[in-house]
């Protein structure tokens, strides 16, 4: 079936939206619900985050490909998955609906639509931890699908689940996520300041990735589109 381009950016719009108002929405509840045990805060937010990403993979993958993060785009362009005439309307979309899914969750937990963070996550730990953290997220989503492209979203969202707790930074590796939660000064934000710096190693680890699966299986380039979830959901001559 031929999905439109117009329907797939919605899909990625929609799903960036639920993906941020998940992040930011859980930190929110949790923070209030935990008693200022920073720990079971962040325990909360991880399941909360990973569940949803299985679901929203799950749903929107037939449509879109479910990429909700400007780096996977990118790199299933560079693969030649996705034209590069496509891409800039992929990553638009999910800026803009990683912002609207910001101020949803403050909407939902009656806080101010749009508010800057103050949460400093800055220095080499932290970046070296979000090029880590996106590399690992670029090999699950290359080198997993190979083999068992249906265990994709489980994969995907059981990397992150565990993302949130071995890198420093709490793993973003997104930025349409990361400039989200610079509108955010919740549990979840990153300062403006400190998001530039995130978004730079974040390509970094994906391209290292890419790279490297790309010397593991020599054929990504002619596979992209079986890879990451059938992407490019449009049949091609």
């Amino acid at each position: 079936m031929k999905i439109s381009l117009a329907r797939r950016t919605v899909a990625e719009f929609t799903g960036t939206a639920f993906l941020v108002a998940t992040v930011v929405g859980s930190g929110i509840m949790a923070e209030r619900l935990s008693g200022g045990n920073v720990a079971l805060a962040l325990l909360a937010n991880t399941i909360a985050t990973g569940a949803a990403l299985v679901a929203l993979i799950f749903t929107f993958g037939g449509i879109s490909g479910a990429h909700f993060n400007p780096v996977v785009t990118l790199m299933d362009a560079w693969e030649r998955g996705l034209p590069w005439r496509e891409s800039p309307y992929y990553v638009a979309a999910q800026i803009a609906g990683g912002i609207a899914g910001a101020i949803a969750a403050h909407a939902m937990f009656e806080l101010p639509l749009i508010s800057l963070s103050r949460h400093a996550r800055a220095g080499r730990a932290q970046l070296f931890s979000e090029f880590v953290a996106t590399f690992g997220l670029m090999s699950v989503i290359w080198g997993c699908s190979k083999l068992h492209s249906a265990a994709t979203p489980f994969a995907v969202g059981a990397y992150i689940t565990a993302a949130y707790w071995f890198t420093a930074s709490t793993s973003f590796a997104n930025p349409a996520v990361t400039i989200a939660r610079a509108l955010s000064d919740t549990f979840a934000g990153i300062r403006p300041a400190d998001a530039p710096g995130f978004i730079l190693a974040q390509f970094a680890g994906a391209i290292a990735a890419t790279l490297l699966f790309r010397w593991l299986i020599p054929d990504l380039p002619a596979q992209a589109k079986e890879i990451l979830l059938a992407h490019d959901p449009q049949p091609r001559n």
